[in-house]
């Protein structure tokens, strides 16, 4: 039986971005030697999305593609917390799906962030 999920997020500069989810998203971690940090992530739920052939995001082993959102009840008191710890974000928008932004880590990459406004599985 599955009991579990573990996303993978690949980094230029994973000290600082694990760095980042330890200090500024206040993640717990576990170590699993030579200060490779495992996280825990809050409750989570997986949703399929169409894509065209050619632009699914796969992995050269064939395994699917993910974009990583975070949720949160309040965006804007979520973004003013974190801004506060110098965290950086694009401008918000309004989805079908919810209120979205996308959350900079330190290497550059960019996470999702939203206050859903669909039904949530969770």
């Amino acid at each position: 039986m599955i009991n579990g999920a573990h996303f993978l997020l690949y980094s230029r500069n994973p000290e600082a971005d694990r760095a980042f989810i330890r200090d500024v998203l206040g993640f717990s971690s576990v170590d699993a030697g030579r200060g490779w940090l495992i996280f825990a992530l809050p409750p989570a739920e997986i949703a399929v999305h169409p894509s065209e052939e050619d632009s699914a995001p796969n992995s050269d082993d064939g395994v699917a593609g993910v974009s990583l959102y975070f949720m949160c009840d309040d965006l804007a008191s979520t973004m003013k917390s974190l801004e506060a710890k110098k965290a950086s974000f694009e401008p918000t928008e309004e989805a079908p799906w919810g209120i979205v932004t996308t959350l900079a880590l330190p290497s550059g990459a960019r996470v999702g962030l939203y206050q859903p406004t669909h039904p949530r599985a969770i």
